[in-house]
């Protein structure tokens, strides 16, 4: 995983579409959900780290 775009793929391959337009809750629920299918055991703690540094890394440049 390296962008943003790729933590989206992930959580539209589990059924997750996020957009309200506005970009900081965009993130903010990505972070939710991304947290959620780590909890529930459907992604790696690999893909689980790497999507949290990407969403982290997005925040930090609003």
């Amino acid at each position: 995983m390296n962008n943003l775009y790729d933590v989206m793929q992930l959580l539209k391959r589990y059924g997750t579409i996020i957009y309200t337009a506005d970009r900081k809750a965009d993130l903010h629920l990505m972070e939710e959900e991304i947290r959620e299918l780590y909890r529930l055991q459907f992604i790696t703690a690999k893909e689980f780290s790497s999507a949290l540094l990407i969403l982290r890394s997005e925040q930090n440049k609003i």
